[in-house]
């Protein structure tokens, strides 16, 4: 139940999660009528970034897929978001916090934490917020860079209720470059809001 929307996981990938998360995930991505296509790579350690996001429904499908594939993404978020209650639940999702006004000492303590895992995928959203940007935060090409693992790059494409998993980028020494070439990748994707460029 659930092979027509989900792609399978490859034997490198991390996994969490239970029967019972897979099948909520499965039923909150089918109730909302979207899948999830494309291909993961066979690799252990990833940065995964996600665009376009525009909207707040981006995490709750998101999430969905997450459970329903069963696969160990973590995320990091912004500290504030960890008082109370919620922190444990966020914890518990896979999510960690962040100090956002310390954006260099993330860098080092992410790239530690590639550098000290066995497997570790991480998903960031570039644009750093739901807000049509200029120009995206270049914190996930500078954690990428430093702890040496590839950028996979997944979408959200509402018109087709889609998440899709897509190219693989291996970072070059020019930010400006590579920054270049992933948004140009992205241009087809729509989000709940607007696309990427």
């Amino acid at each position: 139940m659930g092979a027509d929307i989900l792609i399978p996981l490859p034997p490198s990938a991390p996994r969490t999660g239970h029967a019972f998360g897979r099948w909520l995930g499965r039923t909150v991505l089918r109730l909302g009528g979207w899948k999830v296509v494309g291909e993961f790579p066979d690799l252990p350690k990833l940065m995964i970034i996600a665009a376009p996001h525009s909207s707040g429904w981006d995490a709750v499908w998101g999430l969905a897929a997450k459970l329903a594939l069963g696969v160990d993404v973590k995320f990091m978020a912004k500290a504030e978001l960890f008082r109370g209650p919620l922190g444990w639940l966020l914890r518990r999702l896979g999510i960690f916090p962040v100090d956002r006004a310390a954006p260099g000492g993330i860098v080092g303590e992410v790239a530690a934490k590639y550098r000290q895992s066995e497997r570790l995928w991480l998903g960031v959203a570039p644009e750093g917020t739901r807000r049509r940007v200029e120009r995206w935060k270049s914190g996930f090409w500078r954690i990428a860079r430093e702890a040496g693992v590839p950028v996979l790059c997944a979408y959200f494409h509402y018109p087709e209720k889609t998440i899709g998993v897509g190219a693989l980028f291996e970072l070059g020494d020019d930010l400006e470059a590579d920054m270049a070439r992933i948004r140009a990748w992205y241009r087809p994707w729509v989000g709940k809001h607007r696309g990427t460029i």
